[in-house]
């Protein structure tokens, strides 16, 4: 394996801990979305970053998920789909539909003004969606490159 493939590597590690880290500040720094509640521009900051740090971190872990797939074969799939499907194998995801669902969900982020969806996005992104980018951060620990 050439050595800037591993440099490469090592730095998008890097880079997809420390948008784990700054996704896992938000969703700290948030509550349940309140959908009856008329937010000021300060107090919908928090779920501006929060939303944002979560698109980050998807996009990250997906750019992630490639170069590991280049480290570990010297070629990468030709799908999304295809990517996910290996990184299930390789069990650093616990499913491809939820990482299809988080990679949806950004154009729902950009589209959606319905106060009952924007509360269930940020349910979503602070539960299942956060536990699974959990998980990969935990694993991701434990890589030996």
């Amino acid at each position: 394996m050439k050595k800037t493939n591993v440099q490469q590597l090592l730095f998008a590690q890097e880079k997809l801990q420390k948008a784990f880290y700054l996704l896992n500040a938000s969703v700290e720094k948030t509550g349940a979305y309140d959908i009856k509640k008329i937010y000021t521009a300060d107090e919908l900051e928090p779920y501006d970053a929060l939303s944002d740090r979560f698109i980050r971190t998807v996009e990250v872990a997906i750019k992630f998920f490639r170069s590991y797939e280049y480290y570990l074969q010297a070629e990468q799939s030709q799908t999304l789909r295809d990517g996910l499907h290996r990184m299930e194998k390789l069990a650093l995801i616990s499913n491809i539909d939820i990482w299809l669902e988080m990679r949806d969900i950004r154009n729902r982020i950009v589209h959606d003004y319905v106060p009952e969806k924007i509360a269930e996005i940020y349910q979503l992104i602070r539960g299942e969606f956060y536990n699974e980018l959990r998980q990969l951060d935990q694993k991701l620990k434990k890589i030996a490159i």
